[in-house]
């Protein structure tokens, strides 16, 4: 991508970082507020629209206001909601951004070997959290059981049972990647749930800064790095659309993502021709693999899939995989952003030490001959 055009690309979300950061002084709460496909509407002090990923409104009302009439019970939520379900790992740490997870989260979807967050761990090997089975095969009379006030989920098919069942839910998921406002910005669609705004605020204002920062320290870094996100899959290849957060933060970070042209949603299809037409010029390759699921090697994720020994990054770029924790890591998206600014100008990030990425040797030592 030409300088020129890259930088009038970046021209928007820099200003709208500017104007992000001049409201931020003052506690000030919004009345109406677009994040992505999900909105806040303050009506009222006794009533808060929001409209979630699918598109469903529910209303917010405090705990001991008189009940709407005009108002779908399965859509009435009483705030500030104290026992919540949550079905992913970037809600269970949006809660943890907004200080409401320890005393509040009563079931998750996964089982305790695959957490990594202390206060989930802590509270399943205590029976205060519940792991209510596989998202794709919920126990709902033991969900029923622990009587949640809201479930937060990305699966529409659950919301037939649980109106069943009077329990109100809100999808947060959308049809369409997070791009990197709506990303920050999510926090402000969890708070009024639970009437955290202000530390909801503070957690925007905090990824802000950082966004600013990156913004400031890789301006005019030279030959921009060309970038690649995604896999190979036995019958699937999948990346991150150029409208996701990672793109458009690439994007920010005077880098060339090399999917910009694909739209939709998170870890999108493509042709197994279009991905390895971007690895013939790719500098730096993300894989969503992880060393748990067999990346510990550039040579090991070749013999995975052998497409994948023909790409640039695996022959002479760099190749990087998310450490285990890194998904369940969403309340430090400022220590995220960071990170990958530096992977990609390790040169204005000198002795930066990585803790949400590893970079993939070219060998497993035993390979290599190193003395184990």
């Amino acid at each position: 991508m030409k300088p020129f055009v890259r930088a009038m690309m970046a021209v928007p979300i820099f200003l709208w970082l500017v104007c992000a950061c001049s409201n931020s002084g003052e506690e000030k709460q919004a009345d109406f507020i677009q994040i992505g496909e999900f909105t806040v509407n303050r009506i009222s002090d006794q009533r808060t629209e929001v409209r979630d990923g699918a598109g469903r409104t529910l209303v917010l009302v405090p705990r001991g206001a008189p009940a709407p009439d005009d108002v779908d019970p399965h859509r009435l939520v009483r705030t500030p909601v104290k026992r919540v379900v949550a079905y992913g790992f970037f809600d269970v740490a949006i809660m943890r951004a907004l200080g409401v997870l320890e005393n509040t989260l009563v079931g998750v979807t996964y089982p305790a070997k695959r957490w990594y967050v202390d206060d989930v761990k802590n509270g399943l090997a205590a029976g205060k959290i519940v792991f209510l089975g596989d998202a794709s095969s919920i126990d709902f009379e033991r969900l029923n059981q622990l009587q949640p006030e809201l479930v937060l989920t990305w699966d529409l098919a659950a919301i037939p049972m649980l109106d069943e069942l009077g329990i109100p839910c809100a999808v947060t998921s959308t049809p369409t990647a997070m791009c990197l406002n709506a990303r920050m910005r999510f926090v402000q669609f969890l708070a009024p749930f639970f009437n955290r705004q202000k530390e909801a605020n503070a957690f925007f204002d905090r990824v802000n800064q950082a966004l600013i920062a990156i913004r400031d320290r890789t301006a005019g870094c030279g030959s921009p790095p060309k970038v690649m996100w995604g896999d190979i899959y036995e019958k699937r290849v999948l990346v991150e659309p150029g409208n996701a957060w990672v793109g458009e933060l690439i994007g920010l970070a005077e880098s060339d993502y090399l999917f910009n042209d694909v739209y939709g949603t998170s870890c999108i299809e493509i042709s197994v021709e279009r991905f390895l037409y971007s690895g013939e010029t790719a500098d730096i390759f993300f894989t969503y693999r992880t060393r748990n699921s067999g990346a510990t090697s550039k040579a090991a994720l070749a013999r995975m899939n052998p497409l994948l020994a023909d790409i640039r990054p695996l022959k002479e770029g760099q190749v990087y995989v998310p450490l285990p924790h890194y998904v369940q890591s969403g309340d430090h998206l400022d220590d995220i952003l960071t990170e990958i600014a530096a992977i990609l100008h390790p040169e204005v990030y000198p002795d930066y030490r990585y803790r949400y990425f590893m970079e993939l040797p070219d060998t497993d030592p035993q390979e290599s001959g190193a003395p184990s």
